[in-house]
């Protein structure tokens, strides 16, 4: 990003850049968007000791980016303001928060966190970014700006809280009065010396909700997330074989969890997503682990075109659904489908399978 226009020498419309910005959002789906300032100094030292605890896990980019998450001048040079934006994910259903419990209740059903039912937001939400910034480029000409969506070294809640999109919750995502924590943010750094807006008071209050819903208390204190014990750390980024002292929480969670929002009264007034992009695709608030068990990588990778969770690969996909079979009803389809897989080529994929078989009481066949 280079440096090449002044913002105080264009002519800016009635009520500002940012009212226009806030404009130009709305029209793209935008729920809302504010802008903060990029000395993120004071952040630093809390980062710094989350790292020195380990609670990133194996997530080894996190480390090696270090303070550059902090510091966005490292990462686009020129960089002074973050243009901040979030999107509502919410399902289009006013009782979505009583039928995703349902189905985490019916141990023999799929649960898929709810931020991945659609269409791979990373890609959804950079490309609106990328349409707001080219769109203010053509009224005010040529400046500065990169889009990221959780797909860059940024501290993307510590900006939005601080642009004003909302507040960090115990959980550590970011909350607001309008849509709970069901939003992706996007984040647009930036030349432009735009105005800040003023970060809004945090309303968590003396709520615990999401520290006691926690299936693995992977919230270890308010505002403090060990990455390692998480459900969605242990079934997205961790890439061998899950722990033994969590497979049995993580019940029939096959990708990513949701428990801590569900139990968030802030949701209660999350808004329906406004993009068709985050409707639901093949099923997945319904489908049953043993549909998704059978299916080959072929299938894996067609049926997830698009989506978020295809970059865990059908390794992932298959260890994760044979933990959550163990944890399923015994019926003789479920030992069936176990058997199938019982000396699959991946040794990761055979060992979860042996373990579940055994919370049903099989044993181990002798390898062929």
């Amino acid at each position: 990003m280079t440096v090449d226009t002044d913002v105080t020498t264009v002519s800016a419309p009635e009520g500002g850049w940012v009212e226009r910005l806030r404009v130009m959002a709305a029209a793209l789906g935008f729920a809302s968007l504010g802008v903060a300032d990029v000395d993120l100094s004071d952040a630093e030292p809390g980062l710094a000791r989350w790292l020195a605890e380990g609670f990133h896990g194996e997530m080894d980019y996190m480390a090696r980016h270090g303070m550059t998450r902090a510091r966005a001048a490292e990462l686009v040079p020129g960089t002074v303001r973050a243009i901040m934006v979030s999107i509502d994910y919410t399902p289009d259903d006013p009782l979505w928060i009583d039928q995703a419990w349902a189905n985490l209740a019916q141990s023999e059903r799929a649960y898929v966190s709810r931020y991945a039912l659609g269409r791979d937001y990373h890609k959804v939400v950079r490309s609106r970014l990328a349409a707001l910034g080219a769109g203010l480029q053509r009224e005010i000409g040529p400046f500065g700006w990169r889009a990221f969506c959780d797909s860059a070294p940024v501290l993307e809640v510590e900006l939005a809280q601080r642009a004003g999109l909302g507040w960090r919750g115990k959980h550590t995502l970011m909350l607001s009065r309008e849509g709970g924590s069901m939003r992706f943010i996007g984040t647009l750094y930036t030349d432009l010396p735009l105005p800040v807006d003023a970060p809004v008071d945090n309303h968590c209050g003396r709520c615990t909700a999401c520290l006691d819903a926690c299936p693995t208390q992977a919230i270890v204190a308010p505002y403090r997330l060990d990455a390692r014990r998480c459900v969605s750390y242990l079934t997205i980024e961790l890439k061998g074989a899950i722990p033994l002292e969590f497979r049995e929480a993580i019940g029939n969670r096959i990708y990513g969890c949701d428990d801590c929002q569900l139990a968030c009264p802030w949701n209660k007034f999350a808004v329906a997503a406004s993009a068709p992009d985050f409707a639901v695709r093949n099923r997945l608030d319904q489908s049953t682990l043993l549909e998704l068990f059978a299916w080959d990588q072929v299938r894996f990778e067609s049926a997830f075109e698009g989506s978020a969770i295809r970059r865990i690969g059908h390794e992932r996909w298959l260890r994760n659904i044979a933990v959550a079979l163990g944890n399923a009803p015994s019926s003789d389809a479920v030992i069936a489908a176990l058997r199938a897989r019982e000396h699959d080529p991946s040794a990761l994929v055979a060992e979860h399978v042996r373990w579940a078989l055994g919370r049903h009481g099989q044993s181990a066949f002798a390898d062929p």
